[in-house]
């Protein structure tokens, strides 16, 4: 299996602390049937945390793929950063600002949980406008999804593609993620499901039950599209 929304990157956001954090989670991933992950910092954020991409997040991005191989843990790391979409992310991304997963049109973007359906699409638009594919990150947590669940069909017209945590599948994120995202299962608008995992304590790198349940509930090639030949594809800038 494949994540491409991962914050092991140790010591730049909320996610892993430390380097022994980062290859736990690298481990534990692995065990799990994981074998290439996107690291995805937050970035773009408001305030002091901006994580633009930098030599300092580089070269923690490649000290981190130099200690996975060097620990003996056959998974692939790969470069991405999880998008905060607020100010002209289509003019960051243009500028080498912020990064798109692997090098490939597609940047994976959030929103602030109460944001307005509105203001989300206006700034998909823009990035849509640049060439881009954005990945919506777990749209079943917003707000605005629960009020109208048609909003995603929207989304998906303009060309977007939309991820689902494993979390909220397993109800970790409240009654209304988890109705929203056996929505977007039982209607087939999700396109990738990702561990969006901080640690290896809370919201681990395990993406073997979500395949399991999918597998279990709808078929074993839902489960595959959706956790290794869509993530494959996306990493590979090929068409969803």
């Amino acid at each position: 299996m494949i994540d491409i929304h991962c914050h092991i990157l140790y010591g730049v956001d909320d996610g892993a602390d430390t380097m022994a954090e980062t290859l736990e989670m690298a481990k534990m991933a692995y065990r799990n049937g994981t074998r290439v992950i996107a690291v995805t910092p937050h970035s773009n954020l408001p305030g002091s945390k901006r994580n633009f991409w930098n030599e300092g997040l580089k070269e923690r991005f490649l000290e981190v793929k130099s200690a996975v191989k060097e620990a003996g843990i056959p998974v692939q790391i790969l470069s991405g950063q999880e998008i905060f979409g607020k100010g002209d992310v289509a003019e960051f991304l243009k500028n080498g600002d912020l990064i798109t997963l692997n090098g490939s049109r597609y940047p994976l973007i959030e929103f602030p949980f109460k944001e307005r359906s509105e203001n989300v699409l206006k700034k998909l638009e823009s990035v849509l406008a640049e060439g881009y594919v954005p990945i919506v990150a777990h749209p079943e947590r917003y707000e605005f999804v629960s009020e109208n669940f048609e909003s995603l069909l929207k989304l998906k017209k303009m060309g977007c593609l939309l991820q689902i945590n494993t979390g909220s599948i397993e109800g970790n994120f409240g009654r209304g993620a988890k109705v929203n995202a056996k929505k977007m299962l039982n209607s087939h608008t999700v396109d990738v499901i990702a561990s969006d995992a901080h640690s290896p304590f809370m919201r681990s790198p395990v993406l073997a039950d979500a395949h399991e349940y999918i597998s279990e509930n709808y078929s074993t090639d839902f489960a595959d599209r959706l956790l290794l030949r869509n993530p494959k594809a996306i990493l590979e800038n090929k068409t969803i």
